[in-house]
């Protein structure tokens, strides 16, 4: 191995954890969770926790006896990203 691509393996070796950390303070300054496994990779919304509506609860519960809990709009209306990356396997039949 050259000088050269030493030198390139090692700034690369640097530069991916730097590109990890920037990702994730930009996921959380966004108010984004990331999730990923092998077959596929999802960014939602999380509830802002400076909201002035529901402080940081995402939402709050509204009924009577049958309560149901509604969404705040400051995660709720934001979009999702998902990609697909591997397809999950098809199941013949029930697993009990």
């Amino acid at each position: 191995m050259t000088a050269r691509h030493l030198r390139g393996a090692l700034l690369l070796a640097a530069a991916v954890p730097l590109a990890a950390a920037t990702a994730a303070a930009a996921l959380r300054a966004g108010h984004l969770k990331l999730y990923a496994d092998r077959h596929r990779i999802e960014i939602t919304a999380r509830p802002r926790p400076g909201c002035p509506r529901c402080h940081g609860e995402g939402g709050w519960w509204t009924g009577g006896a049958f309560p149901e809990m509604e969404a705040c709009g400051c995660w709720s209306d934001r979009r999702e990203l998902r990609i697909r990356l591997l397809p999950i396997p098809v199941w013949n039949e029930p697993p009990f």
